[in-house]
């Protein structure tokens, strides 16, 4: 492993200039600032007994029951398939000054978000300006009526939230989605830290790469900060749907780092307008759940009355003030894919200030004149479901056949209001170590903001690869990996 061995490598071509080397080489094939320690340990000694490492990953976090379902897939019990997620052990590393300017515009656009919601179920001042289309709400899949006139606490609505960013162009960072609903992977970013402190210690001697650790932490302070009034000394639990949710790991690790009770449904229970939970010593009043179950299956008497996940009565306990639900009913109303064009000018309406982080270009397919491009262009863009999630559901035009490109143009003329569409971006790419050696593959980012009596962040987040050569799509249920992600503190 030497700094020949990427000179090369960027000769070939393998890494392009405003991807890879705007993050770790520049055109000279020299590493960055920021970069350099990196590659100085992995030409050393230190470096030739990573492969034997990289072995250890996947039976250390088997055994540690770091895994997930895939649910099209099943086992001899009918049951989802166990993965871990690969995990890459080259970091992805970030500047400081780089990371402030990302945390900044994380900060606003969260802010603004959460400002959207709270005026969608009460003045919706927002629809009145002309800015947001009232049949984009009303006629959004997410947007719960019930939630009409109802205060939470802080007129927090995401109290956690995901938002995936990716460098594109000049090297510049582009929201791609925000997750608000129940965001998920904060755990992998955890657990990829203290794998990389495990096999690499001496790595951290030499690098001075922000902490993460203490994410439990902050989170449980935001959730304490949103209780209800009078709750002096807050009981906060985790519903989880159960063992066979493909994030359960997740539920269950956060509920312990926490130091807080993992719940299900029937673990709880509605009495006199107030939630309890059972326990050995008698019913325990609960006042904040993070929950992990999404709207439709909370309630069996407001929502599915078939769902045997959440507690009868509880949105009766909320709409009354009694218990926190984090994120709260409704928030989904602003993730949905065809809401996201509108952030920006959420920014600009709700706080007067100008976005610091962009948008990705998007076609919204509703719009006669928008889908007339994006049907003459189907070869060149992106497509996603404005309701997709997980990489499912999207058509990449370059990678994709005649065939496949044609059966998203029926889909597109049948249901316009279903999809967005965007450009294909020159996505920034990272070292990766895959079975061929060491290759660029394309990443993205997953910080995770927390609100509550502020907001707040750790210096990271998960950073998601790519796997297969010139795939896009960074989903663990497609195929992609993780890494970690460095912060750097000078």
């Amino acid at each position: 492993m030497t700094q020949t061995f990427f000179n090369e490598m960027f000769e070939r071509g393998e890494f392009d200039a405003r991807g890879t080397t705007a993050a770790a080489l520049m055109r000279s094939g020299e590493p960055r600032a920021h970069y350099r320690e990196y590659f100085e340990w992995m030409s050393g000694e230190a470096g030739q007994q990573t492969q034997k490492k990289r072995a250890e990953v996947d039976a250390i976090f088997r055994r540690s029951g770091i895994t997930f379902a895939v649910y099209g897939e099943k086992d001899q019990t009918g049951a989802g398939t166990e993965r871990t997620i690969p995990f890459d052990v080259i970091p992805r590393v970030i500047q400081a000054q780089e990371w402030s300017k990302l945390e900044r515009g994380l900060r606003q656009r969260v802010s603004a978000l959460n400002r959207f919601i709270h005026d969608i179920y009460h003045k919706q001042e927002i629809i009145k300006h002309g800015i947001v289309p009232a049949a984009q709400i009303f006629s959004n899949a997410q947007y719960r009526p019930v939630m009409q006139g109802v205060n939470v606490a802080r007129d927090t609505y995401a109290h956690i939230a995901g938002i995936d960013v990716v460098r594109a162009g000049e090297g510049e960072f582009y929201v791609l989605e925000d997750n608000l609903r129940v965001p998920s992977g904060v755990s992998y970013m955890l657990e990829n830290r203290k794998m990389m402190m495990r096999l690499f210690p001496d790595l951290f001697v030499r690098n001075r790469v922000a902490a993460v650790a203490h994410y439990p932490d902050l989170l449980l302070e935001s959730l304490r900060s949103a209780a209800p009034a009078g709750a002096d000394n807050p009981t906060v639990v985790l519903l989880t749907p159960g063992i066979y949710n493909s994030a359960y790991f997740e539920h269950a690790f956060l509920a312990q780092q926490m130091g807080i009770v993992l719940v299900e449904g029937q673990d709880l229970f509605v009495e006199n307008d107030y939630l309890y939970m059972r326990t050995t010593q008698g019913p325990h009043r609960v006042d904040v759940i993070y929950r992990r179950v999404d709207d439709d299956f909370l309630d069996p008497l407001t929502f599915r009355p078939d769902s045997t996940l959440g507690v009868a009565g509880l949105m009766n306990v909320y709409r009354k003030g009694n218990v926190t639900l984090c994120n709260a009913v409704g928030t989904g109303v602003a993730d949905d894919k065809s809401i996201y064009p509108y952030v920006p000018e959420m920014v600009r309406f709700y706080l007067g200030e100008e976005p610091l982080l962009n948008n990705v270009p998007t076609w919204i397919c509703r719009k006669p004149d928008d889908l007339a491009y994006v049907l003459d262009h189907l070869p060149e863009l992106v497509v996603k479901e404005t309701h997709g999630a997980g990489g499912y559901g999207m058509l990449i035009g370059p990678a994709s056949t005649s065939a496949e490109i044609e059966a998203f143009r029926l889909a597109l003329v049948a249901n316009p209001d279903k999809y967005i569409a965007q450009p294909t971006l020159s996505l920034s790419t990272c070292p990766t170590w895959v079975e061929s050696g060491i290759a660029p593959r394309h990443i993205d980012l997953r910080p995770f903001v927390l609100s509550g009596k502020d907001v707040r962040m750790v210096p990271g987040g998960l950073t998601r690869v790519a796997l297969r050569e010139g795939s896009l799509v960074v989903n663990s249920s497609q195929g992609g990996g993780t890494k970690d992600t460095w912060v750097l503190e000078r």
